[in-house]
């Protein structure tokens, strides 16, 4: 089953539904600083680099499928919440134009959990309603990834809609049993390397690609909450910034000290290092022959901070590809 993939980033969704049997034939991205790592990863896939505003749905070839990720800043608890207010949150009505006009068997939205904040409820009521009146039968969740293979804490809001011909409903998968932790996805990479001045990547330097991590000093933001996850444990959510990525697990969590302030235990600090790029991109089960390119880390963490998890969107295309056949 052909597919075209909305706002595909690094294309973790797009991996993720490939391992279920679907073919992504397009995708289109807007950020430059993501067009190699696509490229070089999906070689076969036509990558479209325009806005998604100006693309017409006359140029996006006949599909089964429209999957895609709208961008989540306008949504997020973390950021300003602006939602349906912000530009980049009206960017939902862009992916309901297209799909509207392709009319595919099916199409999977993910965004994150601030979507739900009852401030949120009206702009994400009339997404919902839009999706329907797109002629699609709408189910929605809020589910973790821990719960399908990833190894982190991660909540996400997955939109699946049945085109309304088909008289099916997407029922989500059930949680799988066993839920990945640290140790299960990181205990095996050896010493990372710091990256290099202005956080700049060693590029060929590295034996194992991306497994460098972010050097610089820790926020007091950063510093307010513990950033240790232990091996036994999911990692905390994988964030598109690599100053917050969490602190690998070699080291003792953090002492509390009062409320809103921690600190490294005293005389361990050398064991506090954030995760590398690659450690980010194996707990978002992204494979160690995904290479991502790019000259600033800060890159390296933003494709893969923002990706979907590999497994996580396997799981989803798995069940959506059985209930198709």
């Amino acid at each position: 089953m052909k597919l075209a993939s909305l706002f595909t980033g690094a294309g973790g969704l797009d991996k993720g539904f490939e391992k279920a049997g679907f073919h992504v034939v397009w995708a289109n991205e807007y950020d430059s600083t993501i067009w190699e790592t696509f490229e070089h990863n999906f070689p076969k896939t036509k990558l479209d680099k325009r806005s998604i505003v100006d693309v017409p749905a006359s140029e996006i070839p006949d599909v089964d499928g429209i999957i895609g990720g709208p961008p989540c800043q306008s949504w997020s608890e973390a950021g300003a919440g602006r939602g349906i207010n912000d530009k980049r949150g009206q960017l939902f009505y862009d992916y309901i134009r297209l799909l509207k006009d392709k009319q595919p068997k099916f199409f999977l939205a993910e965004n994150v959990s601030g979507i739900l904040h009852p401030k949120h409820a009206e702009a994400f009521n009339a997404i919902l309603k839009e999706f329907e009146n797109a002629g699609y039968e709408v189910s929605h969740k809020l589910l973790n990834a821990n719960d399908y293979d990833v190894p982190e804490d991660r909540l996400r809001v997955i939109i699946v809609g049945y085109r309304k011909d088909l008289k099916k409903k997407f029922e989500f998968p059930e949680p799988q049993k066993y839920k990945p932790v640290l140790k299960d996805a990181i205990y095996d990479l050896r010493l990372a390397k710091p990256a290099l001045d202005k956080n700049k990547t060693n590029g060929d330097e590295l034996k194992i690609p991306n497994h460098e991590y972010m050097n610089g000093g820790f926020s007091s933001i950063y510093m307010s909450r513990n950033r240790v996850r232990s091996w036994d444990e999911p990692s905390f959510t994988i964030q598109a910034g690599g100053r917050h990525a969490p602190i690998h697990p070699q080291a003792p969590k953090m002492k509390f000290i009062s409320q809103n302030e921690r600190i490294f235990v005293p005389g361990k600090e050398d064991l506090y290092r954030r995760l590398s790029v690659r450690e980010c991109a194996r707990i978002q089960t992204f494979p160690d022959d995904f290479i991502f390119k790019y000259r600033d880390i800060a890159d390296g963490y933003k494709m893969i901070g923002n990706a979907v998890a590999v497994n996580f969107a396997f799981h989803l295309a798995k069940k959506i590809m059985d209930d198709l056949k």
